[in-house]
C-alpha cells in the first residue's frame, strides 16, 4: 500500500458524489450489451415524481446531502441527493427510488448498489440530527406497469458508521493511488523548464494569454500561424496552471487522429523533461475493438464477459505505472486485464490529468462523458485545437433527419411478430407519404417551426420498439437503428429554436425530413459552459470576429493574433488569375493542367496540388496524367483507410531525386494536420478559393445569417472556403529552415474581398 507523505488533510480532500462512489466498490459482473432504453432518464424522472406525489405534509424530496468522512489520512467530501425523507411512525426514513423496465419479480430484496446508496445518505441523515436509528427504503416501479415494491431496513448509527468506512475503505487504494499520482505531479511541475532551448517568435505571447485565460476563467480565441507550436503553446501553460492549483484536468480536443499525435508527443517532450503528469487518448470503439465483429455481449466477447469484476485492478494497475496512456499501452492493459479496451479507456479517463479525445465527448448530445460533475468541470480546461473545424462539426452534431424507407420495411417485417411496431412504423410511413404530396413538384418544402406531429408519432414508435428490443430478440439491427436514429430526430426537437429549419426533400420513392442547425454558436457555447476555461485556436481562425460569433464567444472573452514566425523570403507566393468557376471548369482543365506541369518541373521534389473537389481533381488529372506521363504522381482516393493514407504519406520522402505530384482534396485529411518538414514538401498548389459546393443547406445558412444583417454569403461560402485555402496552403512551411513556393490558381485571389482574407505573408 502506498502511504501519503503529508500529514495535512487539508491537502487530502477527495470530492465524490455518492453514486459513483458506491459503483466503484459495489458493482459487478458484465457489461450490459442488452438493449438499455434512450428514455430511461426520462421515465426515471417521470416515476420519481410520480412516487413523490404520494409523499404526505413534512415529508422532504431531492434532499441534498453532504459529508465530509476522514478514513487514513484522506476526507472524503461525500455529496448527493437522496429521492425522499419521509416521516414515519417509526422516525426518519431515507426513500430511494429506481425504475426496472426488467420486471419486480427479478429484484430478489433489492439491488446491492442501491442499498449502499440509500445506507450512505441514511448515515449523513443520522450523524447530522443525531438519530440513534433510521428507516432505509428502497421503491422499485415497473416503467409498463406503473406497480410498485418496495424493501425496508432499519440501520442503527453505529452500523451505518461501520457500513460506510468500509466502503471508503475499499475506495482508498484508488484514492490513494490519485493523491500520490498528484502530489508527485505537482512536485514535477514546479521544476518543469519549458521544454525547448528557447521560445518561438510568438510563441511566449500565446502561452501567455492561454495561462491568463485559464487564470480569469475567460475562453479565448487564438489565430496562431502554422509552425509557432500552437501544441506546446497551449500544453505548457496549462500544465503550469495544474501545478498552481489552478486546474485538475485538461482535455485537449480534435477532429481528426493525426492531430491527436502531436498532443502525446508534446506531453512525452515534457515527460522527457521531468514531468510526471498522466495524460490518456480516447480511442473510437470500432478501431480498439479487439474482436472481428464488435459485439459487447458477455456471450461474444471475452473482454465484455465479467468485466467490473476486473476494471478496478486494471484502472489501479495502469495509474500505478504509467504516464502517457496511447493506444498502444491501454490496449496492453486491456489485454493483460481482459477488459473492454475502449470502456476501460472512459472509466480510466475521469482519473487521468489530460485526456486526448475527439470533440464530440465534450460537445455531442448523443456521446458527450456525462460522468464529468459540475465540481470537476470548474478545474477542467478544455482546449479546442484546429477549432475552425468545430463550426460544421457543430451543425452535424445538433442536426438531425430522418426517411420514410425504413419505416415502411419495419411496417413489413414486424406485421405478425410485433403489430405494436408494425402499426407505430406505418403511422410514421402514412405521415411521409401526406409530406411527400405535400412537397409537390417542387420536391422539397421548408419550414421554420418543429415536425411536432412527426416527433410525436416518433415517440410512440420508440416506446413500442424499445419493447422489442428490450426482450432481446435476434436479427433486430434495422429496428435498433431506426430506434436511435428516432431518438436522436427527438432528442434534437428539444433543442430547436429560431436558429434551426426544417426542410424536407423527395427523393425517388423516398422522403426524408431535416431538422437542421443554422448557426451552432448557442449550443456550442452551452457544451462548454462550467469548465474554467475554454481555448480555440487555429492557424486559420480568421477572421477571428466570424469564429467568436459562430463558435459562441461573449463579449468579455479574450482574443489573439499572433504574427508568423517565419521570414517573408522562405515562402514565395504566385497568384495565377485562371478561372476555376463550374461554368469554366472544362475549358479551363487543360491550360490548369500545363501551369502545374510548369510549377512541378521548376525543381525536382514534391509537391502537393489540392482542388475543391474529387470530380474536379479527377477531371484536372486525367489532363495530367495524359499529357505529362512522366511526372510521378499519387492520387487521393475517397475514403481511405488508415494504411493508405500512411502511404499516401510515406511517399513524400527527403532527399528525392524525381519530382512527385500529390492530387489531394480541399479540407480532406491531408489539407490539415499533417506535417511535412524540410524537403519532404517543397510547393503546394491550390487550385481555386475552395468554396462549398452550391447546395440547398449552405443557401440556408446564407438565407439565415442576411436575416441577422451579417453577410449570408460570406458566412455560408466565402469563409468556410478560405479557411480551406489556407490550411492546405499552411502544410509548406512547418520549421525555419523550410521554404517553398505555394501557387494559388484562380483570378478571384486577386479581387479585393478575397486577397483581403489571406493572411499578411502571403501577399505581396
Amino acid at each position: 500500500m502506498i502511504l501519503l507523505s503529508g500529514e495535512d488533510l487539508e491537502k487530502n480532500i477527495v470530492d465524490i458524489s455518492v453514486r459513483p462512489l458506491v459503483e466503484y466498490v459495489f458493482r459487478s459482473g458484465s457489461i450490459d450489451s442488452g438493449f438499455r432504453t434512450a428514455s430511461a432518464m426520462h421515465e426515471g424522472t417521470r416515476i420519481h415524481q410520480q412516487v413523490q406525489r404520494n409523499y404526505r405534509e413534512g415529508d422532504q424530496k431531492e434532499v441534498y446531502l453532504k459529508a465530509d468522512i476522514p478514513h487514513e489520512g484522506i476526507v472524503y467530501r461525500i455529496e448527493g441527493r437522496c429521492d425522499g425523507l419521509i416521516q414515519t411512525d417509526e422516525g426518519l426514513m431515507i426513500d430511494e427510488i429506481k425504475s426496472t423496465s426488467a420486471g419486480l419479480d427479478t429484484l430478489e430484496g433489492g439491488r446491492t448498489v442501491h442499498w449502499a446508496q440509500a445506507q450512505i445518505y441514511a448515515y449523513i441523515v443520522a450523524m447530522e440530527q443525531g438519530l440513534d436509528r433510521i428507516g432505509v427504503q428502497l421503491t422499485y416501479v415497473d416503467t409498463d406497469t406503473g406497480e410498485e415494491l418496495r424493501f425496508k431496513r432499519t440501520c442503527t448509527q453505529m452500523e451505518l458508521l461501520d457500513f460506510v468506512q468500509t466502503v471508503v475503505s475499499q475506495y482508498t487504494p484508488y484514492a490513494m493511488l490519485r493523491l500520490w499520482n498528484a502530489e508527485i505531479r505537482d512536485d514535477s511541475i514546479r521544476g518543469l523548464p519549458f521544454p525547448f532551448d528557447a521560445y518561438r517568435e510568438g510563441q511566449r505571447k500565446l502561452a501567455g494569454a492561454v495561462y491568463g485565460a485559464i487564470k480569469e476563467k475567460k475562453k479565448l480565441f487564438a489565430k496562431a500561424p502554422t509552425g509557432i507550436g500552437k501544441t506546446m503553446s497551449t500544453l505548457f501553460p496549462s500544465v503550469k496552471a495544474i501545478g498552481e492549483g489552478l486546474l485538475h484536468q485538461i482535455f485537449y480536443l480534435t477532429a481528426k487522429t493525426i492531430t491527436r499525435t502531436a498532443a502525446e508527443q508534446a506531453l512525452a517532450l515534457m515527460g522527457d523533461k521531468g514531468l510526471r503528469l498522466q495524460a490518456l487518448t480516447i480511442t473510437a470503439k470500432d478501431k480498439v475493438c479487439f474482436q472481428e465483429e464488435t459485439n459487447c455481449s458477455k456471450e461474444a466477447c471475452p473482454y465484455a464477459d465479467g468485466y467490473y469484476d476486473r476494471i478496478n485492478g486494471a484502472v489501479l494497475d495502469i495509474l500505478s505505472h504509467e504516464t502517457i496512456m496511447t493506444r498502444r499501452v491501454l490496449e496492453q492493459y486491456a489485454r493483460k486485464h481482459r477488459v473492454c479496451p475502449f470502456e476501460f479507456s472512459l472509466d480510466t479517463a475521469y482519473a487521468v490529468d489530460a485526456v486526448i479525445c475527439d470533440y464530440n465527448y465534450i460537445f455531442d448530445p448523443r456521446v458527450s462523458l456525462k460522468r464529468l460533475i459540475e465540481e470537476q468541470k470548474k478545474r477542467t480546461v478544455l482546449l479546442v485545437d484546429e477549432a475552425h473545424n468545430l463550426v460544421d462539426r457543430g451543425r452535424e452534431m445538433y442536426s438531425a433527419a430522418i426517411g420514410k424507407a425504413d419505416f415502411l420495411q419495419l411496417k413489413r417485417d414486424y406485421k405478425t411478430s410485433s403489430k405494436a411496431v408494425a402499426g407505430a412504423a406505418d403511422a410514421v410511413n402514412k405521415y411521409f407519404i401526406e409530406l411527400r404530396k405535400s412537397c409537390g413538384d417542387a420536391r422539397q418544402q421548408l419550414s421554420k417551426e418543429p415536425p411536432e406531429e412527426l416527433v410525436s408519432l416518433l415517440e410512440t414508435f420508440a416506446d413500442e420498439a424499445e419493447r422489442v428490443l428490450a426482450a432481446g430478440r435476434e436479427d433486430r439491427q434495422l429496428l435498433l437503428d431506426t430506434y436511435f436514429a428516432a431518438q436522436n430526430f427527438i432528442r434534437i426537437a428539444k433543442l430547436y429554436d429560431s436558429r434551426y429549419i426544417t426542410y424536407s426533400q423527395v427523393q425517388h420513392s423516398d422522403v426524408t425530413q431535416r431538422m437542421f442547425c443554422l448557426d451552432p454558436s448557442y449550443l456550442l457555447s452551452q457544451a462548454d459552459k462550467g469548465f474554467r476555461s475554454a481555448v480555440f485556436f487555429s492557424a486559420t481562425l480568421s477572421p477571428l470576429s466570424y469564429y467568436r460569433d459562430m463558435l459562441g464567444a461573449d463579449a468579455e472573452d479574450y482574443s489573439i493574433s499572433v504574427p508568423s514566425p517565419f521570414q517573408r523570403e522562405q515562402l514565395d507566393v504566385r497568384i495565377l488569375p485562371v478561372s476555376t468557376r463550374y461554368r469554366d471548369r472544362e475549358r479551363t482543365r487543360e491550360q490548369i493542367a500545363d501551369l502545374l506541369d510548369a510549377f512541378v518541373s521548376e525543381r525536382t521534389g514534391n509537391y502537393m496540388v489540392f482542388f475543391p473537389s474529387y470530380q474536379y481533381l479527377q477531371s484536372v488529372y486525367e489532363v495530367f496524367s495524359e499529357k505529362y506521363p512522366g511526372v510521378r504522381t499519387i492520387v487521393q482516393g475517397s475514403g481511405m483507410a488508415e494504411d493508405e493514407r500512411e502511404r499516401f504519406l510515406d511517399a513524400f520522402q527527403a532527399g528525392t531525386h524525381e519530382t512527385l505530384a500529390g492530387f489531394a482534396v480541399l479540407g480532406g485529411i491531408f489539407s490539415e494536420g499533417i506535417d511535412l518538414q524540410g524537403d519532404r514538401l517543397i510547393g503546394v498548389a491550390v487550385v481555386g478559393v475552395g468554396l462549398p459546393q452550391l447546395g440547398l443547406e449552405r443557401d440556408l445558412i446564407r438565407d439565415y445569417f442576411n436575416g441577422e444583417g451579417k453577410s449570408g454569403y460570406d458566412y455560408a461560402y466565402v469563409l468556410p472556403g478560405m479557411n480551406k485555402v489556407l490550411q492546405a496552403g499552411g502544410r509548406l512551411i512547418r520549421s525555419e529552415q523550410d521554404e517553398g513556393v505555394l501557387l494559388l490558381i484562380d483570378d478571384r485571389f486577386r479581387q479585393p474581398h478575397y486577397h483581403d482574407l489571406l493572411p499578411s505573408e502571403w501577399k505581396d
